[in-house]
């Protein structure tokens, strides 16, 4: 029998049994950590090729000008949108306890603050007109604007969801919102709506995201409530939120650059080889990021428990980027040939240059989970307000003294983030109990396996990478990689009972679930 999403996720103000699920157990935590692991990681990987083959089909259907399009008015709606919950989603999961009362304001606080925003993307239509000198930008920024509306009737409810570690329903949920996405984006383009394929893509996911969620979570907002004690989650939510904000600033200043001063169509060639080489640690990261933040929020008023949990879940992070680094690496202009096809052969560069900060991403990002999780959250600001001005700075020399087409600023944007690395990573665990000792414990395996595997892999591709067509190429040379790297990882550094160990935990708890499901 389903467990009702209160009890599920900690709401008090519903039954005895409601407000017994207050503290999770730490094995059961444990428990749903491993079974939701492979789940969701499973359900990035399924996502990961939906995406890749939606790419591969929409980057023949569609011009560099469609995407700089849709790029120029993204940076406007994702910048507005790290207010669309003012933080409140991810204070609703890190909370200890949180009552009926307070979910339901805040969801109508979303609601409120979503139909703002939708205004206020809306008045800014005429705006980007002006700014890009673009007047196709009118209607797609009003259309898109009613995406934010869409999502607030959903932010609250995903919380829960995650709150309670259900992480089956929303893998499917996600799998589900993509698959519809997909088929209007690609329908549409096939129809020749050229830029509005996007359009339609982006606000029929949202869509079928809402309702699965409302179908998926058992709880019905109340009204909204004076006094329920709110205060202490809004300052987390607003310095999540001013957090964001700035890594936001930070990481999309070169679109915004790029595309006022070197147009859609350069702007549509960086976007793409930008979100190519992101795609598989964005797919890699939300899937951990969706496990592991829950998962150390339970584990906060624990220290030890907390950083153990923590290291574990780095050295997950790193054993797959490392991987994905290399690959993007050694065969950017094969990858490139085959998803985007021969018309987005200037992208390359750009690719190759921005290899380097899928590993820097893995080494931080997850400092950033275990720092929120913990209730470090001024500190992770603080880093933020590092980070992004740094950033910008190295953008705009690359803007101003490299190469052209994007090539630059994905040079100057690179080499900031490899500067950055270990300064933030050191700034990160100081005072809170991680050694460097263990984190490089946690390191050791993934990046010794890594250095061998890549060595392999230009071996391969020296010797053979000329001489052989691009999907060739590309699948016996990861073949090589990857199974160098597996065999290092699971065999030499001796990880193999870790992983088995993990496999046979997933599946006695499954198996547990489907018998209790019988019982029932």
């Amino acid at each position: 029998m389903a467990v009702p999403i209160a009890a599920a996720a900690g709401v008090q103000e519903a039954s005895p049994r409601d407000r017994a699920f207050l503290k999770i157990h730490a094995d059961e935590i444990k428990g749903r950590s491993v079974r939701g692991g492979l789940v969701t990681v499973t359900a990035q990987g399924l996502k990961f090729v939906l995406n890749t083959g939606s790419s591969m089909i929409l980057a023949r259907l569609l011009t560099h000008e469609d995407f700089g399009l849709m790029g120029m008015v993204v940076v406007v709606t994702g910048f507005l949108s790290l207010f669309s919950d003012l933080g409140l989603s991810m204070a609703t999961i890190q909370r200890d306890v949180i009552t009926h009362a307070q979910i339901s304001t805040l969801f109508w606080i979303n609601v409120a603050v979503g139909a703002t925003l939708a205004l206020l993307v809306s008045a800014l239509a005429p705006v980007l007109v002006v700014f890009y000198h673009e007047p196709r930008l009118f209607w797609m920024t009003i259309a898109l604007a009613t995406t934010f509306l869409i999502g607030s009737f959903g932010a609250q409810h995903s919380a829960l969801l995650m709150r309670s570690m259900r992480f089956t329903a929303r893998a499917k949920i996600e799998i589900a919102a993509l698959v519809v996405s997909v088929v209007v984006g690609v329908s549409m383009a096939a129809l020749g709506c050229a830029y509005w394929s996007l359009v339609g893509m982006t606000i029929s996911g949202g869509l079928v995201g809402v309702a699965g969620l409302w179908l998926a979570v058992r709880w019905f907002p109340g009204l909204p409530r004076r006094g329920c004690g709110l205060r202490s989650m809004f300052h987390f939510g607003g310095t999540v939120t001013l957090n964001n904000l700035v890594m936001y600033i930070g990481y999309n200043a070169e679109k915004i650059l790029l595309g006022r001063y070197s147009g859609a169509d350069v702007l549509g060639l960086y976007g793409r080889g930008y979100s190519l080489v992101n795609l598989p640690t964005t797919q890699l990261h939300a899937a951990m990021f969706n496990v592991a933040f829950p998962a150390l929020s339970r584990l906060q008023s624990d220290p030890p428990r907390l950083r153990n949990a923590f290291l574990k879940a780095y050295s997950m992070v790193l054993s797959m980027t490392i991987p994905a680094t290399i690959a993007c690496v050694l065969f950017a202009e094969e990858v490139v040939r085959i998803v985007l096809g021969p018309k987005w052969l200037g992208a390359i560069p750009i690719f190759r240059l921005l290899a380097p900060t899928v590993l820097v991403f893995g080494l931080i990002n997850p400092f950033g989970w275990f720092l929120t999780a913990g209730g470090w959250v001024v500190r992770s600001l603080k880093i933020a307000l590092l980070i992004a001005p740094s950033v910008i700075l190295g953008i705009a020399l690359g803007l101003r003294y490299g190469p052209p087409n994007g090539v630059g600023v994905a040079m100057g944007y690179s080499t900031v983030m490899m500067l950055l690395a270990f300064p933030v990573i050191a700034w990160s665990k100081h005072g809170t109990g991680i050694t460097w000792g263990s984190l490089w414990n946690a390191m050791k395996q993934p990046v010794l396996s890594g250095l061998v595997a890549a060595a392999a892999g230009l071996a391969f591709k020296v010797a053979l990478g000329g001489k052989l067509p691009a999907f060739v190429c590309v699948t016996l040379g990861l073949g090589v990689t990857f199974g160098v790297y597996a065999w290092m990882l699971l065999i030499v550094m001796g990880q193999k009972p870790i992983y088995a160990d993990l496999l046979r935990q997933v599946f006695e708890r499954f198996r547990a679930k489907k018998e209790g499901d019988k019982s029932a």
